[in-house]
């Protein structure tokens, strides 16, 4: 992660946190300034307004040294070269300007502070009279003191922006993949339904659409075609509590009833042959020795396509026959195929969207297969192709 800008970090100054600052600049400059107070007023009093005047500038200069830190700070530590009121300014700029953590306006600061305060101690008139190394020693210890405070409140200052830069950060991912995870789920939702439901409706739909156009038939296959319409609305509420009861799942299971696999194909191709569409089934798939079968997932997408090529089939071409073949093996993958030739739609049949093959395609793409369906001549070709395990 890049090393934000001390601006980024740094905390805003309310009037709180810039009187309390102010008040312990007030505090050093009153440890500084009567020891050399009183002895100015007697040798040379224009030292004692100089000092307080600059001083009291140097008060309102570092107010800025949030906008201008090394100026600011550089400023108020040479204004102490003639001023011990501004001791206390000097400090705050110093100590504001090193939470920045910047090697070389530190080290100028530095600099900057142990001179100016070294003249100051030697130029001004005083009673204390301290020898000069020891002077410099208490001098050096307090600036590397102060440098050394505050690029630790600057060093804390980063770790805390860091950490909750870092949260909000995480946070907004977060809200990310549980926006794209919920898109993603409607659309899973979405193609799971029409997966079911189209199949049933479909033959609801053909069977009314007898019952409208057919004036022929006797009270025994109305009451026939009713039956078949009622079972079929039945099995379809059953199919779509199926799905929801997946949906509510936390483990992804089943809670009304397993979802279709391989196995269920047949029953599915007797299903539509019983409810008058004429259908050749051709299965040629092999498992491997010892294996337990067809994978669920790849059964239960195989299963969708045969059961949209069904739909399809229904819907499109009434009385044509289906082919569907089946073939393939562990090593090589499944590959199945549904033809039919093309012939007029049924006057009943549902309107379609047409979402039903781009969904399958979509379902079959993140399996890593593939999905295509065109005109071959005469006829309706759907096929595509499943890795064994994916």
């Amino acid at each position: 992660m890049q090393r934000p800008n001390p601006e980024d970090y740094q905390p805003p100054l309310s009037w709180w946190r810039h009187g309390w600052r102010l008040l312990l600049c007030v505090v050093i400059s009153a440890i500084v300034w009567p020891q050399f107070a009183p002895e100015q007023l007697d040798v040379m009093p224009v030292l004692f307004w100089l000092d307080l005047g600059v001083g009291l500038a140097s008060y309102v200069v570092v107010v800025g040294r949030r906008r201008w830190p090394v100026t600011v700070a550089v400023a108020t530590n040479a204004m102490a070269v003639v001023s011990g009121v501004a001791a206390g300014p000097a400090t705050l700029a110093a100590v504001s300007m090193a939470t920045r953590r910047r090697l070389v306006p530190i080290v100028a600061t530095s600099l900057v502070a142990v001179v100016a305060s070294m003249l100051y101690t030697e130029l001004e008139p005083s009673a204390v009279d301290d020898p000069f190394w020891i002077s410099l020693t208490a001098t050096v210890i307090a600036v590397a003191a102060s440098m050394g405070w505050g690029m630790y409140i600057g060093s804390r200052r980063e770790l805390l922006w860091t950490l909750r830069h870092r949260a909000e950060r995480a946070e907004a991912e977060q809200e990310l993949r549980v926006g794209q995870a919920r898109g993603q789920e409607r659309s899973r939702i979405a193609r799971e339904m029409h997966d079911v439901l189209a199949h049933r409706i479909s033959q609801i739909s053909l069977h009314a659409g007898a019952l409208t156009f057919r004036d022929d038939l006797t009270a025994a296959d109305m009451r026939a075609s009713a039956e078949v319409i009622q079972t079929t609305a039945h099995q379809a509420l059953t199919d779509l509590r199926t799905v929801l009861g997946v949906l509510r799942d936390d483990e992804g299971n089943a809670l009304d009833a397993p979802q279709p696999t391989y196995a269920d194909l047949r029953a599915l191709v007797a299903d539509a042959e019983a409810a008058g569409l004429r259908v050749e089934y051709a299965d040629d798939v092999r498992a491997a020795d010892g294996a337990d079968g067809v994978p669920d997932a790849l059964g239960r997408a195989l299963y969708r396509i045969v059961q949209e090529g069904i739909t399809n089939a229904r819907k499109h071409a009434p009385g044509a026959t289906l082919l569907i073949s089946l073939s393939g093996s562990p090593d090589d993958g499944i590959a199945v195929e549904l033809r039919n030739r093309l012939g007029f739609a049924a006057a009943a049949a549902p309107p379609g969207a047409g979402l039903g093959l781009v969904g399958l395609s979509e379902r079959a793409a993140l399996r890593g297969g593939r999905l295509e369906h065109r005109r071959d001549a005469d006829a309706f070709v759907l096929r595509g192709w499943l890795p064994w395990a994916a």
